[in-house]
């Protein structure tokens, strides 16, 4: 495709985080103040897996989610690496460091809804560095869940009234189905 004959973007509003634009008649939603987005999956050496719970308020309830968080929001920070970015909120949210970690894939947030695109880390050789719960404006739980129980866990955090985002699933496979070789 011509690249000349691609809509131009229309800018409808705008706030400190979020950009409203109209791409050709389709209204969607992209981050104005990062330059991506990571995702963890960060496994023990007992072959747990950590996931995060926190209230998310557009859906006014506890989610289920693996480490995640963006890239190059950070004021002195603007072209942070998607690596070193998986790092750091691995650590701010679990606590956890990792002595390796590799790109599994990356994975469209919504496609309907927004460009964001979400680039997910394998995360192995974890060390609990210091406790987790995310910044000053976050509180995050973080659990330890064994992987040969992960399905019967995530049955009952949806049975407690908690949702649980569709990356976790996305996740499993990859770090299960293929040992979080890049396919």
């Amino acid at each position: 495709m011509d690249p000349s004959n691609l809509p131009v973007d229309n800018v409808i509003a705008e706030t400190t985080h979020l950009r409203f634009l109209n791409r050709g008649g389709w209204s969607y939603v992209e981050r104005n103040n990062s330059t991506g987005v990571v995702c963890i999956l960060a496994r023990t050496s007992e072959n747990r897996i950590i996931l995060v719970e926190q209230h998310r308020p557009p859906v006014d309830c506890k989610v289920i989610e693996l480490p995640a968080g963006l890239a190059g929001d950070l004021v002195d920070q603007a072209d942070e690496q998607l690596e070193v970015a998986a790092r750091r909120e691995l650590l701010e949210e679990t606590g956890y460091q990792a002595e390796q970690l590799r790109r599994a894939t990356a994975v469209t947030s919504s496609a309907g809804l927004t460009n964001e695109v979400v680039t997910m880390f394998i995360a192995d050789g974890l060390k609990k560095v210091a406790p987790g719960g995310g910044d000053e404006s976050e509180n995050i739980i973080v659990h330890e869940v064994a992987l040969d129980e992960i399905d019967d866990w995530l049955i009952r955090a949806q049975a407690s009234g908690k949702l649980v985002d569709s990356r976790v699933y996305a996740g499993l496979y990859f770090l299960l189905r293929n040992d979080g070789t890049q396919t």
